[in-house]
């Protein structure tokens, strides 16, 4: 227990590291973009109140990663909507404050009508609100508002994608290490317990990977940001057909985890039903965590997967030898669902989907 724990205190002391990182990253983004927008609002337009400009800027670099420039037309949309909407209802129904409240109701109807998301209903709430409690005493207010929307939402890309853009590749590493990793250090505890017959292990391992599912949506979110910055920053440029590969890969090594979730929780109904274990079994399992952690390696080493590949079909050739000796009911479900999860990791690697069936098939059958 002791070990286990210290263990665990030094991946969460890892991860803690890593995050702190990337948000002192994007909290230098955030100040730089916001005294940029500033600048610009005020000594180059001439805008008095340039307030906006700089909170636009860092509600762009603070938006989700991989949705800055989506962010950044939602809150000029937003704002130019608010301010439709609003000065189209301040002229039927005057100012007030049930008035407000309906022109406030209205304009975030509008936006989820649109199918907005809650960036888009915000920006088109608050600027409904403005114009509706301020525009009788300061009538230019909306025209500075979208102004300064659209400087310091152009001002927040700029920095994020030109200025200041995060090392795409670093950020994926920050994200994936952890994630596969703990992937790879699952399947290689998969074969332990199946060595060991430890079915209480097993079911160890089963709830650590249910409970590994936010860090695969952030391994994706990662990839997605990343793939932004290299598709719109001229400095990242030449990672794009590195990303590319990577983003690929990761719907499929998404779907290699989930389905060797069930592949854990058979090993654990093997284990309880005391069936048979050739030593092949576990060698397969160990086998696949190899293969997850050469394919990290590969990739950011932008060379071909070719080992990952072999690695992959090793593990099938070990279960297909497995199979064919005395082996359990749920042991052959195990060994097909091993299988499934090989599959998935070919497909990963690029291999095209009627490949990657024809080489499981031939290493299966040795």
């Amino acid at each position: 227990m002791t070990t286990a724990l210290r263990v665990r205190l030094r991946h969460a002391g890892r991860t803690g590291r890593r995050r702190l990182e990337t948000y002192l990253i994007v909290a230098a983004q955030a100040g730089l973009a916001a005294t940029l927008a500033w600048l610009a609002a005020r000594e180059l337009l001439g805008n008095q109140d340039p307030t906006f400009a700089p909170a636009e800027a860092v509600g762009v670099i603070a938006a989700a990663l991989g949705n800055r420039a989506r962010r950044t037309v939602e809150l000029v949309v937003g704002v130019l909507l608010g301010i439709f909407v609003g000065d189209t209802l301040v002229e039927i129904l005057g100012t007030g404050p049930w008035q407000t409240g309906v022109i406030v109701f209205l304009s975030a109807a509008v936006a989820a009508a649109a199918r907005g998301t809650g960036a888009l209903m915000t920006q088109a709430g608050g600027t409904a609100v403005l114009v509706a409690t301020v525009t009788p005493t300061s009538p230019d207010l909306e025209w500075s508002r979208t102004v300064n929307a659209t400087v310091g939402g152009a001002i927040g890309l700029l920095v994020v994608l030109v200025l200041a853009p995060l090392n795409p590749m670093r950020t994926v590493r920050r994200v994936a290490d952890p994630t596969l990793n703990l992937f790879a250090r699952e399947m290689t505890a998969s074969a332990e317990a199946l060595a060991r017959a430890d079915a209480r292990a097993a079911q160890e391992i089963l709830h650590r990977m249910r409970a590994a599912k936010p860090q695969l949506e952030r391994l994706s979110e990662a990839v997605t940001a990343a793939e932004e910055v290299v598709r719109l920053s001229p400095v990242r440029w030449r990672r794009r057909r590195t990303l590319a590969a990577y983003g690929r890969a990761v719907e499929h090594m998404d779907r290699a985890f989930r389905n060797s979730q069930a592949m854990v929780r058979r090993i654990g109904t093997t284990l309880r039903d005391e069936e048979p274990v050739p030593a092949d079994l576990p060698a397969a399992a160990e086998r696949l965590g190899e293969a997850v952690r050469m394919l990290h390696r590969e990739f950011l080493a932008a060379r071909a997967p070719v080992q990952t590949r072999e690695r992959v079909l090793s593990a099938v050739r070990e279960a297909g030898e497995a199979c064919r000796q005395d082996i359990g009911f749920s042991g052959t479900i195990v060994v097909a669902q091993l299988r499934t999860v090989a599959n998935d990791m070919l497909r990963a690697t690029g291999v095209s989907s009627d490949e990657a069936r024809r080489m499981v098939r031939r290493a299966a059958a040795g």
